[in-house]
């Protein structure tokens, strides 16, 4: 991917859940939710890698929330609150996980 497309960088803030490293995320540009705007330089939740917000779409993992292991959102889908998706979880379309919802598996 070109770098000039990404929409967000994993920064060196930091948590340790069950041996995974999970990385802050901040905006690298706009991002139009349904329920917000994500400006530049935002912080957003905790990612695992990369694979687990994809760059297209306006999806977005938000506040304190956390997606690891191979699990994916993509599309306009939201994380956000204490919410937790992992495994091979897979958030999409318009889908919003928030509070503390636990999304894990092949789910």
């Amino acid at each position: 991917m070109n770098s000039n497309n990404r929409k967000y960088e994993l920064t060196d803030d930091t948590i340790c859940i069950l041996g995974r490293t999970l990385h802050r995320i901040r905006a690298l540009r706009d991002i139009e939710t349904n329920i917000m705007i994500v400006k530049t330089g935002d912080l957003g939740g905790y990612i695992e890698s990369v694979n687990n917000l994809d760059h297209d779409g306006n999806a977005w993992v938000f506040g304190d929330a956390r997606v690891s292991g191979d699990a994916q959102v993509f599309g306009d889908a939201r994380v956000s609150g204490n919410a937790w998706v992992s495994g091979d979880a897979r958030v999409s379309g318009n889908a919003w996980v928030f509070g503390n919802a636990r999304v894990f598996g092949n789910a």
